[in-house]
């Protein structure tokens, strides 16, 4: 990860959001707002809750690579 770690309130719920930035993008992802690919060399958001009721592990194995601006407008 490159950037630094924030956490972010949405409905509700607490998300821990950490940017990642163009170079350190190597893997292709897809996007569970739009369902297209984060491709690979795309600076974008790592998301992933910060108050699950499984604990921290759970959380982590479940974070999803988002794009930046499907993140901002969700």
């Amino acid at each position: 990860m490159s950037g630094w770690k924030r956490t972010e309130t949405r409905r509700g719920s607490e998300w821990y959001v950490q940017p990642v930035s163009s170079a350190r993008a190597v893997k292709d992802y897809l996007c569970p707002a739009c369902s297209l690919t984060v491709a690979r060399g795309t600076a974008h958001l790592v998301v992933w809750r910060a108050d699950g009721i499984l604990g921290d592990a759970a959380d982590l194995a479940s974070r999803r690579h988002w794009h930046t601006h499907c993140w901002r407008i969700g």
